[in-house]
């Protein structure tokens, strides 16, 4: 069982007494900025002078600088720029100015685990990992409460840093509802599996399975949309709030029913030694040398699944039927683009 920590393991006052900066401004970094200054840390916001970020951290209330400049002053540095950036970020503005002693931190293992990044012997080194987009961090934090959390410490020159990273996931509210200890490793690879093989890769192919294999039946596309995506969310928070049961006691027998005569016969053997294969890719670093080698080159494989994605049907009628719908706050990816 992993070992779990809440508020009374933790001493905030830790944190309180380091200037922190925050490398980055996109979902995680205002949620982490915004959270620690409620809770009485000294923060500074990281930004490179032509970031169209600073303005929206500035208008939160935050100290922006340089990067160089946030880090030199630091205490505790925090990145949290994508990963695919971050090695480059560091080597050119993080590494020349972070002092034996210092606290790095990350919010993924990536760039740790596959040595992208090798920080110096007698830097401390930690993970402070939320389990929710940044939004949701911010969110629950202001109303009280808190996400969970994982803390990792891959290098501890000083023997404070886990308990000075501990002391940073409560300022951002993660010990309310549980920080767990795990690796690097673990985290790393169990996150890029989770969101492949199930939360991201399995769940897209399936929803476009499913819609393709109605409409090839001959169904409105309109209903399939309805049957395979829109109520994808009613089962989804089901699950969430009382697992696989709370789910199955919810919905019709006939949907149970449906549930286990059926559901094995898609995700099957076949299935799992395919997830097999991909969790083997993660692990002997083949996915994250495809994934970089393609970020360091122009994206265009990236870009070309994108595109390719955008015009599947299913995103098509889907766009107009939540148009239609404004009760659900839609919203399109043009739009979220315009204002970062």
């Amino acid at each position: 069982m992993a070992k779990t920590y809440y508020d009374h393991d933790a001493d905030l006052t830790l944190i309180q007494a380091k200037k922190v900066a925050i490398i980055g401004y996109g979902s995680q970094g205002h949620a982490h900025s915004l959270n620690l200054k409620d809770s009485g840390v000294q923060v500074k916001v990281g930004l490179a002078a032509n970031s169209k970020s600073i303005a929206k951290a500035q208008k939160a209330g935050l100290e922006v600088d340089t990067v160089p400049a946030v880090t030199k002053w630091a205490d505790v540095v925090m990145v949290l720029v994508p990963d695919q950036t971050a090695a480059k970020l560091y080597a050119d503005e993080i590494a020349p100015n972070l002092s034996a002693s210092k606290l790095l931190l990350f919010a993924h293992g990536f760039n740790i685990h596959f040595k992208t990044i090798t920080p110096a012997a007698g830097i401390d080194v930690g993970m402070a990992a939320p389990k929710a987009p940044g939004h949701r961090v911010r969110e629950v934090f202001t109303e009280g409460g808190g996400v969970p959390g994982l803390i990792a410490v891959h290098q501890d020159a000083t023997g404070k840093a886990h308990s000075l990273t501990l002391s940073y996931l409560k300022g951002i509210g993660c010990t309310r509802a549980g920080v767990l200890e795990t690796t690097f490793k673990e985290e790393t690879e169990t996150d890029l599996f989770g969101e492949q093989a199930v939360l991201c890769g399995g769940v897209s192919a399936l929803i476009k399975a499913g819609y393709e294999t109605l409409v090839e039946a001959g169904y409105q596309e309109e209903s399939a949309y309805f049957e395979v995506l829109h109520e994808l969310k009613l089962i989804v928070d089901l699950i969430y709030r009382g697992g696989l049961a709370y789910m199955r006691y919810s919905i019709s027998d006939t949907a149970e029913w449906g549930d286990y005569v059926s559901g094995p016969r898609v995700i099957n053997d076949e299935s799992k030694k395919a997830m097999k294969a991909i969790l083997k890719e993660i692990q002997d670093g083949s996915f994250a040398k495809r994934f970089l080698a393609d970020q360091n080159s122009g994206r265009k494989e990236f870009l070309a699944f994108r595109e390719a994605e955008a015009k599947h049907p299913v995103e098509i009628v889907g766009k107009k039927l939540r148009a239609s719908m404004p009760f659900l706050d839609p919203v399109t990816v043009e739009e979220v683009a315009k204002t970062r």
